[in-house]
């Protein structure tokens, strides 16, 4: 029996990948990192780059090990990336590049039904992101599961374009999405367009995974990167936003219906550097069941709007989930969840 199966955001979770810090580091400019993330400094030349301050990789690792316990604790099996040299440097014909992180597994991959999907990657320096995880792919695909792999884009300079508005700065000459794009609700895949999400993408995506899923296309919601600190899908029916990002004009429709609740502003945890993720990573939570949400501890009103929806939290930090770019949603990635196949609208 396949050890992937996963249907939505909340079913009861039974198999966790939880990422690492370790290794972590800024990777070289190029062209396509100043576009999508420093298109507001002067030049790539200006982009910082180097190891990570080790006290940030430290904290987080350790943080990282507490989660793991606590999912352990509740019954849930936890699996880690193998280590790897992120210094190293690989080169295509159009390009070189070192490595970013293995600290974020959701952004590169999506488990889709009994399917893992190693989603492409909109920066160079993520391309091989999928190595840390080989092992654990083959040990699920002999359980039975499929594993696909998108094809891998070629990310000419072309395809970028620093000048243009923020969510145009992607180009659509190929096939680009990173996985923290899409939402699973059943039948239903959210997918946000965004400037680490195309419309090329969108349609490889709805071509994969066939007529029993229809993908969405979510745009004008969020310009930057990922939608898992704008919709949280809750439990069926229920559903937390960003209030700053979502409103009726924008609204998906598959969600019109569902009750709403709204992100309260969140506490600012700080961060080291330049940080990676805005101050809204705080409403990046992990479902492990409809009940019972990992949540950041020093969210006081937003742990009290989630229990007063019924819904526990396993309060938990990620001191550097600023700087580091992730939160709870980010530094997971579910292989199995207890449940069937539903539609929801």
């Amino acid at each position: 029996m396949s050890l992937v199966d996963v249907h939505n955001e909340w079913d009861p979770l039974e198999e966790v990948i939880v990422g690492t810090a370790v290794g972590a580091r800024l990777p070289q400019p190029d062209f396509g990192l100043y576009a999508l993330e420093y298109a507001d400094l002067e030049s790539p030349q200006h982009i910082p780059t180097g190891a990570i301050d080790p006290r940030v990789i430290a904290e987080t690792e350790q943080e990282l090990e507490n989660l793991c316990s606590e999912l352990t604790r509740l019954g849930i099996v936890v699996r880690r990336p193998e280590p790897r040299d992120l210094a190293a440097v690989v080169s295509t014909p159009q390009w070189s590049s070192d490595g970013f992180y293995d600290y974020c597994p959701r952004d590169g991959f999506l488990t889709v039904g009994d399917t893992i999907i190693e989603t492409p990657m909109v920066l160079r320096s993520r391309f091989l992101e999928g190595m840390a995880y080989r092992r654990l792919f083959l040990e699920y695909l002999d359980s039975g599961a499929r594993w696909l792999s998108a094809p891998k884009p070629v990310l000419p300079d072309e395809m970028f374009d620093p000048r243009a508005d923020m969510g145009s700065r992607l180009g659509n000459l190929e096939p680009a999405f990173d996985a923290a794009n899409v939402l699973r609700l059943g039948t239903d895949l959210l997918y946000l367009l965004s400037d680490s999400g195309n419309e090329r993408g969108l349609r490889w995506l709805q071509s994969t995974v066939g007529d029993a899923y229809t993908v969405h296309a979510c745009a004008d919601i969020y310009a930057s990167t990922h939608v898992d600190s704008t919709i949280v899908p809750l439990r069926p029916g229920l559903v937390l936003l960003n209030p700053e990002r979502i409103n009726d004009r924008n609204m998906p429709d598959v969600l019109r219906s569902w009750d709403h609740i709204w992100a309260p502003e969140m506490v600012d945890i700080g961060c080291t550097g330049r940080p990676h993720a805005s101050t809204w990573i705080g409403m990046n939570l992990l479902m492990l069941r409809p009940d019972l949400a990992v949540a950041d501890a020093r969210q006081p009103e937003l742990l009290r709007l989630l229990e007063k929806n019924g819904i526990d939290v396993l309060p938990m930090t990620l001191t550097h989930a600023r700087t580091l770019g992730g939160g709870f949603h980010c530094v997971s990635l579910d292989v199995r969840r207890r449940g069937e196949l539903e539609t929801y609208r």
